[in-house]
């Protein structure tokens, strides 16, 4: 693991303007072999070559000349926290190397080797100082989505934030020309330095020195810099160019002043400007600024003083003021009448008294001595001063202060377009407040644009019930037509405003801004358009109605069926929940009837969809509920008739991750029995395409695995599927995996997607499944990175974001747990029983412990065969939870080898997605130690294990941390005896039982940690069976009431040995069709 830093250090020395470099530097888990103890440099980080290699390779950071990128690394110096002469590890690299870090250290300084990214240019950097906030942004978005091995320290981190706060500071031009002030000795001698100058040297009768530079300005600015630097780590502020004798940090608000005004210096200098531009302000205040000229004789003094001046009319705010001035724009009535600036005055305690200053100077003497209260005192005093300053910054007001009781000013058209576009937000960001009309606001601002109607036009499919909706090949009629607002425009009004010459137009009694160019391309697409009378695919009308597009816009009639789907599908809502099917053996919830009427509706309109609900709330039975609803008859009236026989359809592909199969069939099983399910897997699986399609023809539903879908990808190309299902299809998130291009392949006129997380890394993965559900929608792969993924992820683009949700939300039903309607739905308390199948490991072991107790239970008796029989059903249990555990071997613990880990793992991803925390129940202390440190490995959450040896007090302070609602979401793995009774753990909404304990009244204790007083969640449990094997059988005895009293059943499994050999041999055997490859 490497742990990429990176932090800004000013240059050493004493110089007035001091510049700094942004460092990055690596932290790794191997120690550097060729160190010796004594030596000063950090043991655990990357050296020069291996650091520019790292860079090159990893980042793509290139050198910025011919010299080699190691080259350019140069030793900083950071102070970290030592103990026993060696710096501790960083809070990242602490948590995978699983280290407590102590509460008690000394500071030491550390030599690192450190690149400096302003000397560095990215590929698509034109120039190396600019390279810091894109390289950040690149830095932050490959070790987020691309690499596994490498992560951001906290001190990168909160830097690639802060770089992007003052990237839209910067982006708002909330900057300024500066000039520096330096007094300096008469007797020094001080040369200009690497600073261009206006002389080579300084004279002796100097008496100061003024610097040109940038600086920012506005309220905002200062905010932010009071916002992040609460934020902002320590090892932000612990880097050097050259150590100091004594341990000591930057003062963490002049560190971010300071970046940031180098940030900015080096952004504005290096800003390629046109020669017109180089000559309109030579031999100006702010071609010295970009030339950071340096002035030491006193001629620059007058200079200094007349930018001072200047400087207090742009930041001068109205904080120190008990009124509010406001510019109030009013348009006129008819165009050729002038706009009017009124100028108005409120308290600051009450804005909305609002007072016009044409009102106020004829009001009598009494009236304005009641104003002047609210106002405060020597009110036209302060009114004319800060008028005053305002017209420094607005230079057209000085027209109306030529009175001593000014009440606004008159602007013509053009006066008034460029107070909108360029003053209006200078004056708000100088503290003053702007009213301008309705119509300029974007709510109300009208818009010229193309506008294409639509409607549905739908096809008579008889009796058949799947064409009486629209097709889905030739859906939607439309054409185009010119308008501005909500109104059409005839094409000669279109000209005549393209025509016109002024920004600002009256249309219609209203004023409006117009782009003449954008007009004329609307008018050329329009004419283009508008002869023909084409069709739309339902999905290309829905991407047009997502688009976001500010120039066309999408209408439909609302009494067309076009209309009515288009609400449906945006509100799910409007779907009529379906009635519960007939022959489904369960109850459907009043939710999860809404969810199969959606799948009804997508199915109907020839459209495919993501069901994404909660883990917990039911997708699978969902699903099977939909089949079970389409192969029953439409019912013609009220009256019973004889039974009719179901709808024949073709079967229905199912493909899921190998650890769910098995609860796949049981679920079929237990729901819809009379539907024909097979599961097609392992070495008896049919391998001919004349045996495959014979046992398609068979059943309603095939049920496969992701591996065997693309193993035997040949057999499942050749059948014509009425559908397929993807369960968790996150499995096909890489478009370019063999698997994802297969299971794209196979042919149905249905496509579904369950999944938990639509969305686990990266857009992308959003992207592989829509292109599995409906291919095309969101364009190729390349457009998709181009248009979404990189706007969205790298950017923070909301725009894109805004669209792309508008344009997958009619195909994605998701309803989470915190949903007051699902709350109100579901029971307090939520079971489920996962059945898993063995791997081959598993299941060679399990036939060798069955094998091994049948040639000694015939000779066995009395006490030692109660202890066979004991110690066999110990160990078989073992068998179906790990390998590992039965072996005690001390060998790998991985999901490969036992599906029912592999499906905790899953779930306890797609719990950690949603933010929950959980409960892992086990009776065996070895294997919740395994459990917690694989947990705690694999996801690098916060695991605790409490089990019969842990002491009091570190059971009380792991349960009080697990509790404590402001730590992150939480893992508790607890030993079924230990944390069965006696403790309270309700931020838990997750129960898992690992392995099953005889007694459900001992489980339902165990379940009682999170469901108890105090719990506002609903609890979901969630008990595991293995398949095939006498935990499934003993489970099934449990359940059936009629064969097993609660009395019988004991606190543990001693009850068993009271059976006979024989019953006892059909307890423990194994089915062998249960076991997964």
């Amino acid at each position: 693991m490497q742990i990429l830093h990176g932090t800004w250090i000013p240059e050493s020395g004493a110089d007035f303007i001091q510049s700094g470099q942004f460092y990055l530097w690596v932290e790794t888990t191997e120690r550097n072999r060729d160190q010796t103890d004594d030596e000063e440099r950090h043991p655990q980080h990357l050296a020069a070559e291996e650091l520019a290699e790292l860079l090159t390779s990893e980042f793509n950071i290139c050198s910025p000349d011919r010299y080699p990128l190691a080259d350019l690394v140069e030793p900083c110096y950071f102070l970290l926290p030592t103990v026993d002469g060696q710096p501790l590890p960083s809070l990242e690299l602490s948590r995978y190397l699983e280290i407590e870090l102590p509460e008690t250290f000394a500071f030491d300084y550390w030599e690192i080797d450190g690149y400096p990214i302003l000397n560095a240019a990215t590929v698509r950097s034109k120039t190396a100082p600019n390279s810091v906030i894109p390289l950040l942004n690149e830095l932050h978005f490959l070790t987020l989505h691309n690499l596994s091995e490498i992560q951001l320290g906290a001190d990168l981190l909160f830097w690639f934030h802060f770089t992007q706060a003052l990237k839209r500071t910067i982006l708002k031009d909330h900057y300024i020309p500066a000039l520096k002030y330096r007094a300096l000795a008469p007797v020094k001698r001080r040369a200009a330095g690497k600073s261009k100058s206006k002389k080579s040297t300084a004279q002796q009768t100097d008496e100061f020195e003024i610097y040109s530079g940038w600086e920012f300005i506005g309220e905002e600015y200062g905010a932010m810099l009071e916002q992040y630097v609460e934020y902002m780590p320590l090892m932000c502020a612990a880097g050097f160019a050259d150590p100091y004798e004594k341990p000591w940090l930057y003062n963490r608000l002049s560190l971010l002043r300071h970046f940031s005004e180098c940030l900015l210096t080096e952004v504005v200098a290096h800003t390629q400007f046109t020669k017109a531009f180089e000559n309109t302000i030579s031999d100006s205040l702010l071609n010295n600024c970009l030339d950071l000229d340096v002035w030491p004789q006193s001629s620059g003094l007058d200079q200094y003083q007349q930018w001072q001046t200047w400087r207090d009319r742009i930041v001068r705010t109205q904080t120190d003021q008990s009124f509010y001035l406001y510019f109030h724009l009013q348009d006129p009535f008819k165009p050729e009448d002038p706009w009017q600036l009124q100028l108005q005055v409120a308290p600051k305690d009450d804005p909305s008294l609002k007072v016009p200053l044409n009102d106020y100077w004829r009001m009598r003497p009494e009236q304005q001595t009641q104003v002047k209260d609210h106002l405060g005192g020597e009110f036209e005093q302060n009114l004319l001063l800060n008028l005053g300053y305002a017209a420094r910054i607005y230079p057209d007001l000085w027209q109306g202060l030529e009175t001593d009781q000014p009440v606004g000013i008159n602007l013509t058209l053009e006066a008034a377009f460029n107070f909108l576009k360029e003053s209006a937000w200078v004056l708000e960001n100088a503290g003053y407040k702007v009213i301008v009309p309705a119509w300029w606001t974007p709510h109300g601002r009208q818009r010229a644009k193309v506008r294409l109607k639509a409607k549905g036009k739908s096809l008579d499919g008889g009796d058949d019930k799947s064409k009486r909706y629209f097709s889905f090949e030739r859906l939607v009629e439309y054409q185009y037509e010119l308008a501005i607002g909500g109104e059409k425009v005839t094409e000669k009004e279109w000209h005549q405003l393209v025509n016109a010459k002024t920004p600002l137009v009256q249309f219609r009694g209203q004023w409006m801004e117009l782009d003449q160019d954008k007009m004329q391309q609307m008018l050329e697409f329009w004419k283009t358009h508008q002869k023909e009378n084409p069709e739309l695919s339902l999905l290309e009308f829905m991407k047009l109605t997502a688009g976001g597009e500010d120039e066309l816009e999408v209408e439909c009639d609302r009494k067309d069926a076009l209309a009515d789907m288009l609400n449906k599908l945006g509100d799910k809502g409007q779907l009529q929940p379906v009635k519960n099917p007939d022959n489904f053996d369960g109850q459907l919830r009043e939710y999860q009837k809404r969810g199969v009427s959606w799948l009804q509706y997508l199915e109907q309109l020839g459209l495919n969809g993501c069901l994404a609900d909660d883990m917990g709330l039911g997708k699978t039975v969902q699903v099977i509920a939909r089949m079970v609803q389409e192969r029953e008859p439409e019912k013609k009236g009220r009256r019973k008739t004889a039974a009719v026989k179901e709808i024949k359809l073709p079967p229905t592909l199912l493909i899921a991750p190998t650890s769910v199969v098995g609860n796949w069939l049981r679920e079929m099983q237990k729901f819809a029995p009379h539907i024909k399910a097979a599961v097609h897997h392992g070495g008896e699986r049919a391998k001919d395409a004349k045996t495959f399609k014979k046992a398609c023809r068979e059943h309603d539903i095939l049920i496969t695995s992701f591996a065997l879908a693309r193993k035997d990808a040949k057999l499942f190309n050749a059948i014509e599927w009425h559908r397929i299902v993807l369960d968790e299809a996150q499995n096909i998130k890489n478009p370019k995996a063999a698997l994802t291009k297969a299971i794209c392949k196979f042919s149905a006129p249905h496509r579904l997607a369950l999944t938990g997380t639509p969305i686990e890394n990266r857009l992308l993965d959003l992207w592989s499944i829509f292109n599995f559900l409906n291919p095309g929608y969101l364009g190729t792969q390349a457009q998709f990175r181009k248009s979404f993924e990189v706007p969205i992820q790298k950017s923070n683009d909301p725009r894109q974001a805004t669209t792309l949700k508008k344009l997958v939300e009619p195909f994605i039903l998701r309803r989470v747990k915190t949903d007051q309607s699902i709350i109100k739905d579901l029971p307090d308390k939520v079971e489920q029983k996962l059945f898993c199948n063995l791997t081959k490991e598993q299941a060679s072991l399990y036939e060798a412990v069955v094998k091994d107790v049948e040639n000694q239970l015939e000779s066995a008796e009395g006490i030692h065969r109660k202890g066979l029989i004991l110690a066999t059903l110990t160990k078989l249990k073992q068998v179906c939870n790990h390998p590992r555990q039965f072996l005690q071997d001390e060998s790998e613990f991985t999901a490969l080898r036992s599906h029912k880990l592999t499906r905790l793992t899953e779930m306890v991803e797609e719990a950690m997605e949603e933010r929950d925390s959980l409960l892992v129940f086990t009776q065996f202390t070895e294997l919740g130690a395994a459990l917690e440190k694989y947990i705690r490995q694999t996801f690098h959450c916060n695991t605790y294990y409490l089990h019969g040896g842990t002491s009091r007090k570190k059971r009380e302070s792991m349960i009080a941390e697990f509790q404590d609602p402001e730590t992150e979401p939480s893992v508790f793995i607890l030993s079924l005896k230990a944390g069965g009774v006696g403790i309270t753990l309700t931020k838990a909404n997750h129960v898992f039982h690992f392995d099953r304990w005889w007694n459900p009244s001992v489980e339902d204790q165990a379940t009682d940690r999170a469901f108890r007083i105090g719990q506002k969640k609903n609890v979901f449990v969630h008990k595991f069976v293995a398949t095939g094997t006498l935990e499934e059988r003993i489970d099934e005895m449990i359940e059936d009431k009629k064969k097993l009293a609660g009395s019988i059943v004991g606190a543990d499994e001693s009850w068993l040995t009271e059976l006979d050999n024989n019953a006892f041999r059909k307890l423990i055997s194994l089915n062998k069709s249960a076991i997964m490859e």
